[in-house]
């Protein structure tokens, strides 16, 4: 018999009976097993193959080479985790520009893939890096869940988010996690527990990080919404200093990665919210830029919300009809979405109580474009 004929017989590649031969390759009990099945040997050959001795290795010895075994064994390649970790953060660039009901369904499902990849073997560090990329992608369900108004889901997700990022003692996405839900209780108009929730979420995140810098500015929203001027200027000073040392990252449009150009845009969010005529200076600077650069194009819901930053801004120094106008065209834009809904609300109510013609036009793209809102 050949050597191919005999690979094909017992079923090993074409080059490996001739390495046996040659004695590149030692055969194993089981390769002895098959050659002498094939060959007819009679088990000849098996008996050629002695069994390696194991006297010398006590059984204490043995149980710990089993499991240094299986701690490196795994069912879950690498090139699967390096891609899912990719997708994490593509999903988390589209937030800026893709509607929250386009990407949610995305982010579902590959959270449904990190629930099928969690019960299959893998090491220990594969099983962190795992939870950590279903933490992100909850993580984001949640926060596109909000956008949408979906409490309920949110909430889960929420949780879901948070447990993983315990298990893997990941104190970034724990920040996040509490972060989060400080912006949802301060959409939804308790403004004191968004400022503890905040400060929770400080005190949990790495130093430097993304998470610490998004909770500090979001403290400083709270304060504003609650008219406390020295606390929200407080908070405005401590994120300005958390962002000078900061360099543009390398995808800037990435959700949770702090980019140092959006400084401007969260102080005048602040001021607009605290009804400081310094708001005005600092969110006509936004739009200014972004039209510069594009970026109104780029990213619609960014301009979006400056549009609403300026007109409250507008309304406090008594122009409404430039107000008007400027919200309409945020209004119009379709990009205001649910949670955020409310600017829109309490700037049509400003408008319409100065009694100017616009109002009217204001309130009919209000209610055009009013988007749905989950349950």
């Amino acid at each position: 018999m050949s050597l191919r004929a005999l690979a094909a017989h017992t079923y090993y590649s074409k080059s490996y009976p001739g390495e046996l031969v040659t004695g590149v390759k030692a055969p194993t009990a089981d390769v002895a097993r098959r050659v002498d099945e094939a060959l007819g040997a009679g088990g000849k050959l098996v008996a050629l193959v002695q069994p390696i001795a194991v006297t010398s290795v006590d059984e204490g010895e043995m149980d710990a080479l089993d499991l240094a075994r299986r701690v490196a064994s795994s069912d879950l390649s690498v090139d699967t985790l390096d891609r899912m970790e990719s997708v994490v953060d593509d999903i988390a660039c589209g937030y800026a520009t893709t509607p929250p009901e386009e990407l949610l369904p995305r982010a579902r499902r590959h959270l449904a893939c990190v629930g099928q990849l969690v019960g299959v073997r893998k090491t220990l560090a594969q099983h962190r890096r795992l939870l950590v990329v279903g933490g992100w992608l909850s993580l984001l369900s949640a926060t596109l869940s909000i956008d949408l108004r979906q409490r309920a889901s949110a909430g889960a997700y929420l949780a879901t988010a948070r447990q993983m990022a315990d298990h893997a003692e990941h104190a970034e996405i724990q920040a996040w996690c509490v972060e989060t839900r400080a912006w949802e209780v301060l959409t939804g108009g308790d403004y004191l527990l968004a400022v503890q929730l905040s400060r929770q979420a400080q005190a949990i995140a790495p130093k430097g990080s993304s998470a610490l810098i998004q909770a500090t500015a979001q403290e400083g929203r709270a304060w504003a919404r609650m008219h406390r001027s020295a606390e929200t200027l407080d908070a405005l000073k401590r994120t300005a200093a958390l962002i000078s040392p900061l360099e543009v990252p390398d995808r800037p449009e990435h959700h949770y990665r702090y980019d140092p150009a959006k400084a401007d845009s969260y102080t005048a969010t602040t001021l607009a919210w605290a009804g400081d005529p310094a708001a005005e200076k600092y969110a006509r600077a936004v739009l200014q830029q972004m039209q510069r650069l594009g970026e109104d194009v780029r990213r619609p819901r960014r301009a979006a919300s400056a549009r609403l930053d300026l007109s409250l801004a507008l309304l406090a120094a008594q122009k409404p009809d430039e107000a008007a106008a400027v919200a309409l065209k945020a209004v119009a834009s379709g990009r205001i979405v649910a949670s955020n809904w409310w600017r829109a609300t309490e700037i049509l109510s400003a408008v319409q109580r100065t009694g100017i013609a616009e109002s009217a036009d204001l309130d009919e793209a209000y209610h055009t474009y009013h988007p749905k809102e989950g349950g």
